[in-house]
This record gives C-alpha cells, structure tokens and sequence, in this order.
C-alpha cells in the first residue's frame, strides 16, 4: 500500500470535512436509517448504520450484505487464481548479498557505492513508501472488518479469508526487502524510520469504509493502482541515479501490486453486474470522502514539534515534486476506474445512483482544475528537514 500526494495531502488533514456530517448529539444518520446506541460490532448482519465516536459502521443493507456473500464461488474462480504460488515468487534474499558468503562485506560495499548517488529527495519519497508498506498489519485488519468477507477464524477456508491471508503474505515481502535494503546502505536513520512505523501501525488508518465490502473494495481498487505507479517510478527514478539492483526490487513490487490491483478491481467488476445500482452509489460516496491514504497518520515523533508541519503532508508534497506521485495520477486513477466500469454508458441506474453517475463523470476535470490551482498557491522553494535522512533538509515545491 502506498501514500499519495499533492491534494491528498490535504485529505489527511480535512478527512472529517468530506465524511458525512455527523452531529455531536446524534439527531441524524448518513443515511435514512435511524441511529442505534454504540455497542460492539457484531458478525451478524446489521439493518443500518451506527455512529460510535463520530466514525460510521456497518453501513451495508442485508440485500447487499447477501450479494457479496454470493460472490464466494467468483472469488474462488477469478480472484484467487491472481495469486502466485510461493516458490515462483521472488524472496527478499533474491536480491540481497547472501550474508554466509565469504565476500558478504564486500558485496555491501558495492551496494553502498550504488546507493550514494541516490538523492535526499530519494531517500524520504522511499523511506514514506516503505514504512507504509511496513505497516501492513493494519491493512489486514482493515479488510477483516469488511462485513461478509472477514476471516471470522484467523484460518478460514472461504475464498474471502484464502485472499486476505495470502495477500497479506505476498505484501510482507515488500517493507522487508525495503526496509533490508535500505538499512545496508547506510543512508538512512533506521531508528526514525523504525519510530515511525511503530507509530503508523499503533495509530491505525481510517479510510472510511464502514466496514462495507462495496465501499472498502473501491478503496481497494483505488489504492493497489496507486500503489503500483508510485513504486513503478521509484524504479524509473532508482534506474536513473544508478542503482539497478534497487530499480529492480521496486518493479517487482510495482508487478506485485498490479496483480493486486486486478484482483480487487475483478471483485468490483461482479458487484457492478450484479449491483450496478449500489456499486455506483458507493464508488461516488469514496470518491467525495476522498482516498485518504494508509499512511496518513505516519508520526516520527519529532517532525511537528521540529517544523510545526504535518510529516504526511511533507512526505507527500516530496513524492509530488519528483513526479512519484502526483494529483494528477490521482485524476488518472479515478478515470481509469470510471472507464473500467463503463460509468458513462450504464443506462440502468435509478434515483440515486443516476445522481452518483453524474457526479462522477464530472469529478475528474474538476478534481485537475483544483490539483492546477493548488499547485499555483503552493510557496515555491520551501524546504522541511526528515528525521528519516538525518534532519537533512529537502525542498517540497
């Protein structure tokens, strides 16, 4: 999983403004249902949402609660077969000097002598991308509070709980060639990084998803595209500074999340077809939340008290500038998921839904037009320094 940047950034910071508005004294529910008092989430299936500390769970009718427990058997036929059996899969030893080698130290020597031409810009856009990808327990607990699909067992047999355990095993091998990597070649504060992953994975993530397999399935397919371009360009940018062997670690984890990416976006593919109504209403209601990204609580412990700034929004703004990640990837992917779904041509979408499917044909020129303002007003030439480098100072505009 991965971090965006340029108007999310800003997402980060102005998550509770784009969710539905929730007063202090519950009078009303985001949607028609009434509000229950907080309790503990249950397995069972639920008749409406309910608001515990301003947050929205459970938020699936049992109609759609059905129709994702019914895809199982398309699961089992179109999603898991995306996954690669562990031996013909790469290991982060693939890459690494084996350490039982008699010339171990001086394989790391080389390796150092290839990483000191990577630049500080470099080095904070990677070190963001891998303690996102190190926080990967958090993303599996996301997925297993999606109602109908949770592995209710911690071993499970269903096809739902088969995907998220191996997608979780083919993920790991991320941070840790990643954070591997990197700790060889000497450029990197290991224990600020280290501080600020265990920091990300004891704050968690939000990204709204009202443990709603519709809703937490477009953020899926949103964010493993988003993923996939951001690590395809730091091997672009890797092969550029001279680090090949770094350049390929980053395109086997780009090849990874691509794979990824088809799985989740194949489970949408189904709830269209058989949901075109719902799944529009959902794909519309992520979109105006915005994709607040996994690592949008990442803290070092020092860079707010340091510079007054938010280290998110910092990082991001970096992976912005050098063209890691930028808001018009973000545009790129919202179209893209709208062609893939066919949004524009669907004739069969009633109420809401047809108001969901105008929206979204005209959230993507209006999403650029605020990334072009927002990159007008940004202050040219100013700098953040990043624990993760050494407090070295790096430009973020």
């Amino acid at each position: 999983m991965q971090a965006v940047a340029g108007m999310n950034g800003r997402a980060a910071g102005a998550r509770a403004a784009t969710m539905r508005k929730q007063p202090a004294a519950a009078t009303a529910a985001p949607r028609a249902a009434a509000l229950r008092p907080p309790r503990a989430a249950s397995t069972e299936a639920v008749t409406g949402p309910i608001i515990i500390d301003g947050q929205v769970l459970h938020s699936i009718s049992a109609e759609r609660l059905d129709i994702v427990k019914s895809l199982a058997p398309y699961v089992e036929d179109k999603v898991l077969p995306i996954l690669k059996p562990v031996d013909k899969c790469w290991q982060p030893a693939d890459f690494l000097p084996p350490s039982e080698d008699p010339d171990f130290l001086d394989k790391v020597q080389d390796l150092r002598k290839r990483a000191s031409n990577l630049p500080d810009d470099y080095l904070v856009v990677f070190a963001g991308d891998m303690i996102t990808e190190e926080a990967l327990p958090t993303y599996m607990t996301m997925l297993n509070t999606l109602d109908g699909v949770r592995d209710e067992t911690g071993a499970s047999k269903t096809p739902w709980g088969t995907w998220t355990r191996a997608w979780t095993a083919e993920e790991n091998r991320h941070g840790d060639i990643m954070n591997k990597y990197m700790y060889l070649t000497g450029r990197m504060n290991m224990k600020a990084v280290e501080v600020t992953i265990q920091n990300l994975i004891g704050s968690g993530m939000d990204p709204k998803t009202e443990n709603n397999a519709y809703l937490g399935f477009l953020y899926t397919s949103f964010q493993e595209r988003a993923t996939k371009i951001s690590h395809g360009n730091t091997a672009r940018h890797a092969l550029e500074y001279g680090d090949e062997t770094l350049a390929k670690i980053c395109g086997s984890i780009a090849s990874d999340e691509g794979r990824h990416e088809i799985a989740y976006q194949r489970i949408m593919d189904a709830l269209f077809e058989r949901d075109p109504n719902g799944s529009m209403i959902a794909f519309a209601d992520m979109m105006k939340k915005q994709i607040v990204m996994p690592a949008h609580m990442m803290d070092d412990g020092q860079h707010k008290s340091r510079t007054g700034r938010n280290l998110f929004a910092d990082f991001s703004a970096v992976a912005e500038r050098t063209a890691t990640y930028t808001a018009h990837d973000y545009v790129s992917i919202m179209q893209f998921l709208i062609d893939r779904w066919n949004v524009a041509d669907r004739t069969d979408l009633k109420g809401e839904a047809a108001e969901a499917q105008e929206y979204l044909m005209k959230l993507p020129p209006r999403i650029t037009k605020l990334a072009e303002r927002a990159t007008a007003r940004k202050k040219k030439g100013a700098t953040s320094t990043f624990s993760w480098i050494f407090d070295r100072e790096v430009t973020l505009h």
